[in-house]
This record gives C-alpha cells, sequence and structure tokens, in this order.
C-alpha cells in the first residue's frame, strides 16, 4: 500500500502543467535532435543543463528524460527514410526499415516505430517503479567474468547479423575491433594507432563511422547505376499506416524487445545501441520467415525500436537506486540533480 500511496503522489507531480509542458518540449527536442544525425542525446543534454539552473529538479529530470526518450524514437525517421541512422542505436532500423520505405511503406514503419517505442518505454518505467532495487542489486553483481561473456556474445551476434559470408563477417568484425582501438588508452593513457594527430586521440566514434557506412554507401550506389527516371510510389493514406498482418507481427518483438531492452539497461555502457543489436538477432531466430530480414521485415523494425527505449528506461534503475549513471547521459543528468542539492542513490 505504500508503493501504491507513492506513485499516486509521483503521478500527482508529474502531472502538474509545469511538468507536461517540459514533457511535451523534451519529446520534441529530443525528436530534433534524434533527427539530425551528430548532435545525439548527450551533447543536447549537457547544453541545455544551464538551462535547467531555474527549474525545479523534478523538472529538469522530466526535462532530460523527454530529450533522452524523444531522441531514441527520432533516429529512426532518417534510418527508416533516408537509410542515415541518425542515432547510434537506430543502426539496425536501417537494414529492414530503409528496405520497407523502398516499397512504399515507410509510413508503416514509422508508425510501428512509434508505437513500439511508446509501449517499451511505458513498460520500461512500470519496471523501473516497481523493481528497482532488486534489479539493482542484480546489477551490482555484475564482474569482468559476466561482462566478457556479454561481449563475446555480442561479438557472435554481429558476425552473423547480416548473414551472407561468414568470413567476410568476420573480416569486417576484425576491421571494427582494429578501429576501436585507435584512440588513448583508458588504463595507462598511451596513445595508440594516433599517428601523431590529435584528432585521433579520442578515438573514432561510432555514429559518424555508422553514418559514413550508411548514408555514403547510398550516395555510391546511386552514383553508379544507371540514370533512368524511376517511377513515383503513389501512396495513398492507408497505406501510411501498418495493416492488420503487420500490426500481428510486431505485437510480440515489441514486448520482447521491451525485456530484453529494460534488462541490457541495466549493465554499463551503450545499453541502447546493444539493446537493438541482440533484439534484432532475437527476432531473427524467433522469425518462421528469417529469409525476410534485410528486405523489409517489420520484425526488424518493431524489435530494435522498443528495445533501444526500453534500455532507456533500465538505465534510470542504476542511477536511482544505487546513484552510479551506467551511461555518459545518465551522468549529465546526476550533474542536473545535483545542481539542485539532490544527490540520488539509496539514502
Amino acid at each position: 500500500m505504500e508503493i501504491l500511496h507513492q506513485l499516486m503522489m509521483g503521478f500527482q507531480v508529474a502531472a502538474t502543467p509545469t511538468n507536461l509542458l517540459w514533457a511535451l518540449i523534451g519529446a520534441f527536442v529530443g525528436t530534433i535532435v534524434g533527427v539530425l544525425p551528430g548532435i545525439g542525446p548527450l551533447g543536447s543534454m549537457a547544453i541545455l543543463l544551464s538551462f535547467t539552473l531555474n527549474m525545479e529538479a523534478t523538472t529538469a529530470m522530466i526535462f532530460f528524460a523527454g530529450i533522452y526518450y524523444g531522441a531514441m524514437y527520432g533516429g529512426s525517421t532518417t534510418s527508416i527514410l533516408l537509410n542515415i541512422p541518425g542515432e547510434a542505436a537506430s543502426v539496425v532500423t536501417c537494414i529492414d526499415g530503409y528496405k520497407m520505405a523502398q516499397k512504399g511503406r515507410g509510413g508503416a514503419a514509422l508508425t510501428i516505430s512509434a508505437v513500439g517505442s511508446f509501449v517499451a518505454g511505458t513498460l520500461s518505467i512500470i519496471g523501473l517503479m516497481f523493481a528497482a532495487s532488486i534489479l539493482a542489486d542484480a546489477a551490482l553483481k555484475f564482474g569482468p567474468p559476466e561482462f566478457f561473456a556479454i561481449g563475446a556474445v555480442g561479438l557472435l551476434f554481429l558476425v552473423r547479423l547480416s548473414g551472407g559470408s561468414l568470413i567476410k563477417n568476420v573480416i569486417m568484425l576484425l576491421i571494427g575491433l582494429a578501429l576501436s582501438t585507435v584512440g588513448t588508452d583508458r588504463l595507462y593513457a598511451t596513445p595508440r594507432f594516433t599517428f601523431g594527430l590529435s584528432a585521433l586521440g579520442q578515438g573514432v566514434e561510432f555514429l559518424p563511422v555508422a553514418m559514413g557506412l550508411f548514408g555514403i554507401a547510398e550516395v555510391m550506389l546511386t552514383a553508379v547505376e544507371k540514370e533512368e527516371l524511376g517511377e513515383m510510389i503513389r501512396v495513398r493514406m492507408r497505406d501510411l499506416l501498418p495493416t492488420l498482418v503487420e500490426w500481428k507481427r510486431s505485437i510480440a518483438p515489441i514486448f520482447r524487445g521491451s525485456i530484453l531492452g529494460f534488462f541490457i539497461g541495466l549493465l554499463p555502457g551503450p545499453s541502447p545501441v546493444i539493446s537493438t543489436f541482440v533484439s534484432y538477432m532475437v527476432e531473427k531466430k524467433a522469425s518462421k520467415h528469417p529469409e525476410e530480414f534485410g528486405e523489409g521485415a517489420i520484425e526488424g523494425v518493431a524489435g530494435p525500436e522498443a528495445a533501444n527505449n526500453a534500455a532507456v528506461g533500465g538505465a534510470y534503475v542504476p542511477l536511482l537506486a544505487l546513484g552510479v549513471p551506467f551511461t555518459p547521459a545518465m551522468a549529465v543528468v546526476v550533474g542536473a540533480l545535483m545542481l539542485h542539492g539532490i544527490t540520488p542513490g539509496p539514502m
């Protein structure tokens, strides 16, 4: 009963007109940030950190939550329509989302992405409210062996993510690992493979690489194709909404992605990105038609888009229960709370 009383009190505070307005503004800003490649929720939250000095602490956290959730959804727009991920967490959405857009089903993909994001975000908040202390204790039990196992499984998922030749996928993985070694060693602060260039001291960022691989590849493909007059796809209003079959095929991936994303969000690191890869592989294994993945499978959009939103809710668990930010964006939220004299944690 005490939990329900506290929840009702929390809803009363959150549902005030001022807090609802800043939630709407935060979601709008986050969606714009997600659509524009290169900024990211972390950059926008850091820029707006000083802007929250005149806010209440609760309002500031609601504002930043709106930015974070909005950015997770906004990145899917350019991924689906242009094959250019607006956010690192939307890279996987390019695989099937853009194929759907080419078939005239871009509106359906965007609708499923929005609904999946909403459902996953809601479920993750419910999980945060009822299971924060239990799940935070479980996250603390992860040590080096568990993190190594997660990394190894993630690499195996990456090798089989796109299908095709196993040798080519292994080469792709090794090139990615080589690029990840560029920069300053975190343990000894020694520059590695920077070739004397200070710009390489921070390493090779994931998002610019992803944007280059997907965006530039699309531009080059268009350049080498023979010039011909393409046929304009006439889209009717009802084509902008998913069909009954697409809704049915999306329900299970949305719920599976929500559960996977929430639990992966409990772990340190870029959990929204990792959750999308894991969700995509799970949906490909669970699907009765795995050959459709990579050619416009709606499950390849619904699962990952739900997972990256649920991972945001999961990331709030160690922050609020332990006071430990597991992602850079959560560290900015901690900074906003501490500016108001509030230190999150067990006390």
